[in-house]
């Protein structure tokens, strides 16, 4: 189905599933611990051995011998896997570094064994035995001393330029009459998901099959058939259960590969697991950020020049923090610039982690927009509100190509950011948020508000889906598709109930199998928009072929309770496929509407913070998210997209920092006891609200993404807040105490 125009009214718009709170149809089975992970899956294949990865034990060098005769004669090995005996890989089209390294080390913690054995502890025992003798070189780990030679990176996601210019910047900049230059600098991230990464790996001949914890299906067999240099067809890919991703599994990474390279040098099944100490440092992570913002702007609060800039690491190859991209769209502002620095750094492969870019610049940007609007004497909303845009400021004209820039200025589809804004107000109570820093106080608390906006753009990818009708009556849908915890079973079965008139207890939904026909995928906040608008086209198509057995005239049928209806004829869906089943298949893809018109999601951001003013200890009181994001396809699994992304915001704001040890060149607190996370203790009452909006523009569903809304802008609402709280200026992510006890105002 090709969406080339607005999308009208259509099956979707009934809403008697698709917009109802819909409990989760995989829940029971998360519950009861049913549910088959990855490396839960022994029910798949008999006889599975267990693989132990070795880690680098240096950032940069060489491995100059590896004696593995320790290893190799300890109880129960099987088989050890290394550069030497591999074979010829190749790399991973989305993979910066390799994924199996030496004798070359790329990055501490890079996988350069695997000791496969009978049991999990003879394989790590074995793997302690390993003797392994390294020449170290001088690596580059430090982003701060490598900013200044920093070049400009190359395109970021496309053709989208790393710099972009519009009107003189520099010029307006120096001319108005107030201004703000300042540097926000955050810290290296880690996705610490629940569920690390982990694969079965199984052959059958010269097929490969792996059952493993990955988001993105069709990307894993590309990824993994290169790698291994071998057909595509030949190899099949399952993820029906994901613990978490946030992108840290958007890629093929080393357990993937090491358990097919395991399971083919010991001749069976193979399960891999990544320690959790190896993760930080073995996976990808989000890049360190310095960002200067630069922002101009007359008496009145109008702003005449705006300008973003970020450095950020990642190893050579690799792509920068896209961290001031929203900025080109975000504020109005004659008279702008972006700049995306990238340095080469020899830490773990930097890469897609929750709304990359958006979560990182917000964070700045957003700080940034208070610090101007006090400096102004305005209200934080209201500068905001003042300097609101209908229309793309910057629509990624190239600094370095004036002669060809794309001066446009596209509409966005809709855009209620000051709706977001101004709801929001009124609900959390701004009125009472006081005027002057430090100066509300409960007991030995010190209390405050902060606001901060959302934004991130609606990525629109094509996505494919197989659908059936049996003599049951049962709709079973078939696709790609991952459910990385974000309830895409759900609003799966719900797109398919709904237009197919049928009951969400007559659909069986399959998902996450390389067989399946390819879909968008879980990432991005794409998912559940593209998917569904896959099933969508499925269906209509399924819709077709019902018609035509049951020869009715499709204008005037409708399809309710499991039947199709004509006039005063009915037929239920069971009869039609009595003899065989009915089978559909069909995928959306898209035109140029997300070209004409820009679609994007917005919100608003409000917090409540307590800081002790004594211990300067922060604790956030209370949270309101407002979001704009098209048609809401299931309010209860949105909303608990949404405050799973606050709380992460609330971990990048207080705690959350891989700390790098710049001599040896690795993140040293590697794991869940010093890589501070939130927990229940730490957050507090959440409230969610989705404005009611559709998106004809978007898809046929009307909907847009959902899940990295929910973490854009909340870092700076509470670095906002703890500023109301206390008069500090934090610019230095995490906020943590040794920031600011020196600058708290006396106790009284």
């Amino acid at each position: 189905m090709k969406f080339d125009t607005p999308a009208t009214t259509n099956p979707v718009d009934a809403l008697k599933i698709i917009g109802q709170p819909v409990d989760r149809i995989d829940g029971p089975l998360k519950v009861t611990g049913t549910a088959p992970y990855a490396c839960d899956r022994h029910d798949v294949v008999d006889n599975q051995a267990h693989g132990y990865v070795v880690g680098a034990a240096i950032a940069k060098g060489r491995i100059t011998a590896m004696d593995l005769a320790a290893a190799k004669a300890a109880p129960g090995v099987l088989a050890i896997v290394t550069a030497e005996n591999a074979g010829t890989l190749a790399k991973g089209r989305r993979n910066t570094a390799a994924l199996l390294g030496g004798p070359a080390i790329q990055h501490y913690h890079q996988a350069i064994a695997l000791v496969v054995a009978e049991t999990f502890e003879q394989a790590r025992d074995a793997a302690h035995r390993l003797q392994v003798a390294y020449a170290p070189a001088k690596g580059a780990f430090d982003l701060e001393a490598a900013k200044a030679s920093a070049p400009i990176a190359k395109p970021i996601y496309g053709q989208d330029p790393a710099a972009t210019a519009v009107g003189e910047f520099d010029v307006a900049f120096a001319r108005a009459p107030v201004q703000l230059d300042a540097t926000y600098r955050t810290a290296d991230e880690s996705h610490s998901m629940m569920e690390p990464h982990g694969t079965i790996a199984a052959w059958d001949g010269d097929q490969l099959t792996v059952w493993t914890s990955n988001q993105m299906v069709g990307w894993a067999v590309d990824d993994l058939a290169r790698t291994l240099g071998m057909p595509r067809e030949k190899v099949h890919v399952m993820s029906p259960f994901i613990g978490g991703g946030f992108g840290g599994k958007l890629f093929l990474r080393a357990d993937v590969v090491l358990a097919a390279l395991g399971a083919r040098a010991a001749k069976r099944p193979v399960k891999v697991s990544l320690p959790r100490a190896l993760m930080p440092n073995n996976t990808t992570h989000r890049s360190a950020t310095i960002q200067r913002i630069r922002i101009g702007a007359t008496s009145d609060g109008t702003i005449t020049a705006i300008g973003h800039e970020c450095w950020s690491g990642d190893l050579a190859g690799g792509k920068p923090e896209a961290a001031a991209m929203q900025t080109r769209a975000l504020y109005a502002g004659e008279h702008r610039m972006t700049e995306h620095r990238l340095a080469v750094l020899d830490l773990a492969e930097a890469n897609a982690m929750r709304a990359p870019g958006e979560a990182p610049g917000l964070a700045a940007l957003e700080i940034a927009m208070d610090e101007m609007a006090e400096k102004l004497g305005m209200d934080p909303i209201a500068f905001r509100v003042h300097n609101d845009t209908q229309v793309v400021p910057d629509n990624g004209q190239s600094s370095t190509d004036d002669a060809k820039a794309d001066t446009s200025h596209p509409p966005f589809s809709k855009r209620p950011l000051v709706e977001c804004l101004q709801d929001g107000a009124k609900r959390f109570g701004w009125d009472k948020r006081a005027m002057k820093p430090g100066s509300a106080r409960d007991g030995r608390w010190l209390v405050g508000m902060g606001v901060a906006a959302a934004f991130r753009d609606n990525l629109l990818t094509k996505s494919a889906a197989r659908v059936r009708l049996d003599r049951r009556g049962v709709i079973t849908v078939e696709t790609d598709m991952t459910d990385i915890g974000t309830g895409s079973y759900t609003i799966i079965g719900q797109t398919a109930a709904e237009v197919m008139g049928v009951g969400l207890d007559q659909v069986v939904v399959r998902l996450a199998d390389s067989r399946f026909p390819v879909s968008c995928g879980s990432g991005g906040q794409w998912g559940g928009n593209n998917a569904t608008s896959g099933v969508y086209a499925a269906c209509m198509k399924l819709r077709e072929a019902v018609l035509k057995q049951a020869g009715f005239d499709g204008r005037e049928a409708t399809f309710a309770e499991g039947a199709v209806h004509s006039g005063d004829r009915r037929v239920t869906l069971a009869s039609l496929a009595d003899g065989r089943d009915l089978v559909a298949e069909d995928g959306i893809e898209y035109g140029d509407l997300d070209k004409r018109y820009r679609q994007s999601t917005f919100g608003a951001h409000f917090v409540e913070v307590g800081v002790d003013a004594a211990t300067g200890e922060t604790r956030v009181r209370r949270m309101l998210a407002v979001c704009a994001c098209g048609r809401i396809l299931n309010p209860k699994t949105a909303r608990s997209q949404v405050i799973g992304a606050m709380t992460m915001g609330v971990g990048a704001a207080l705690m959350e920092s891989l700390v790098v040890d710049r001599r040896a060149g690795y993140f040293a607190n590697h794991d869940l006891a010093s890589y501070e996370i939130p927990v229940h203790a730490d957050i507090p009452h959440q409230e969610v609200v989705f404005l009611d909006e559709t998106d004809p523009m978007s898809s046929p569903m009307k909907a847009k993404g959902v899940a990295e809304l929910g973490i854009c802008g909340v870092a700076a609402a509470v670095a906002n807040a703890i500023y109301n709280a206390t008069g500090v200026r934090v610019r230095d992510y995490p906020i943590t105490l040794d920031k600011l006890l020196p600058h708290l105002p006396g106790v009284v």
